[in-house]
């Protein structure tokens, strides 16, 4: 986000309500947040969003710590809400739409960048999709958070060892699919 003395006059400035700290955080964490959501429930990313971010606004007092403490707060806020919705969803019988059919996001600017840059960031997703929940969620929570193994372990109640573990098996199985399919092109 910003060094640590900007850090704390952001967070300072965001818990009196001025308007552009609360941006800054906005806009630094959501992209990440919501590529995590999408990522593990892409029909409800963007409620689960909207959820964590009045989460954070509304718990901001309650926070302390540093900016990467406060990173993974945020991430440990987005699980929560993603296993909520889970748990929610299995109590209810439902008929989603695909995520083919909800997760058309409006986009402006050059439209064949963006269609490039879309494509890129499907196939990795559907790479990361086809990985176990644990090490889908390790990976997005190390790549996309940019949290560290520890805090990590921390937000999926796994130990320090077993995160690197299920990163190590998650990395290696990318790396054979991505070889697999360079080869068969």
């Amino acid at each position: 986000m910003q060094a640590e003395e900007r850090f704390d006059e952001t967070i300072s400035r965001a818990r009196e309500g001025h308007r552009d700290a609360l941006e800054r955080i906005y806009r630094e964490l959501h992209p990440p947040i919501l590529r995590y959501l999408r990522a593990l429930e892409t029909s409800e990313a963007e409620d689960l969003a909207s959820e964590v971010w009045l989460d954070v606004i509304t718990n901001l007092d309650r926070f302390t710590g540093d900016e990467r403490g406060f990173r993974a707060w945020a991430f440990t806020i987005a699980r929560s809400r993603l296993v909520d919705l889970r748990r929610r969803r299995s109590r209810q019988a439902t008929s989603p739409a695909s995520p083919e059919e909800l997760d058309r996001p409006d986009r402006t600017g050059d439209v064949e960048e963006e269609a490039l840059a879309g494509l890129a960031t499907e196939e990795a997703l559907r790479q990361i999709a086809s990985l176990s929940h644990d090490q889908a969620e390790v990976v997005l929570l190390r790549v996309l958070g940019g949290l560290e193994v520890r805090e990590v372990a921390a937000i999926v109640d796994k130990r320090p060892g077993t995160v690197r573990v299920l990163q190590h098996r998650a990395l290696r199985r990318l790396a054979q699919q991505v070889t697999r399919v360079e080869v068969t092109e």
